[in-house]
């Protein structure tokens, strides 16, 4: 899955003359916490919610409320933007975008090709890729599973899975760096009663199933 799939295409932006209030207005009424910051058709700068809530003077200022309001009308965002905007292409993979967001500490990224931005994606759409990549909409039972590190081993796993004539809705592998030697896979399969799967599952020599769910009716 590409960042194409999932970005948000029609991008709200601002120029850096922008006042502050205007944004702030912009980001309440448009509900979003950030805004690219584009001057001549060029990605300049970006603009967060807490950018914004660091840029209004304290509480316990001595200015009047006409003061500050009138302090804030004359700063524009170009006076507290980040400069320096981390960006990806509509080509980027899902995966590496949810990485760079967790290294940088960001919840969201320009998307930008031939020098325009074109999009902008953020954490709730990885989550909802996330979400989608689980099938955890899909009902079903969802079956954790502690795999040896074999080559061949998960090819098993599924040729018990056809046995049973069950169809496999989604299927994720996690490590843990605590047991490297293992790799853990949960597997969502449509079916409510996994019992015959689970059992024939845990005759397997090398499988163990470490937990098993089965989504409520009302989620099916």
């Amino acid at each position: 899955m590409l960042v194409r799939d999932r970005m948000t295409r029609e991008v709200i932006t601002i120029n850096s003359h922008t006042p502050i209030l205007e944004a702030q207005k912009i980001m309440k009424d448009k509900k979003i916490r950030r805004l690219p910051v584009v001057d001549n058709q060029k990605l300049v700068g970006i603009v967060t919610y807490n950018d914004l809530l660091e840029a209004t003077p304290s509480k316990v200022t001595t200015l009047s409320r006409f003061e500050l309001t009138y302090l804030l009308s004359k700063m524009t965002v170009a006076e507290i933007m980040k400069k320096m905007v981390i960006t990806v292409s509509p080509d980027t993979p899902l995966e590496e975008v949810a990485l760079i967001m967790k290294q940088n500490e960001i919840g969201g990224v320009p998307v930008v090709e031939d020098s325009k931005v074109v999009g902008i994606i953020t954490e709730s759409d990885i989550f909802e890729a996330l979400v989608e990549t689980l099938g955890v909409e899909e009902g079903g039972s969802r079956i954790t599973l502690e795999l040896p590190q074999k080559p061949g081993i998960l090819h098993e796993v599924t040729g018990i899975v056809k046995k049973h004539d069950v169809n496999i809705l989604s299927l994720a592998t996690f490590y843990d760096e605590e047991h490297p030697q293992f790799r853990y896979v949960v597997m969502r399969v449509a079916v409510r009663d996994p019992g015959p799967l689970v059992e024939e599952l845990s005759q397997h020599p090398e499988i163990v199933v470490k937990h098993v769910w089965v989504s409520p009716e009302e989620e099916v």
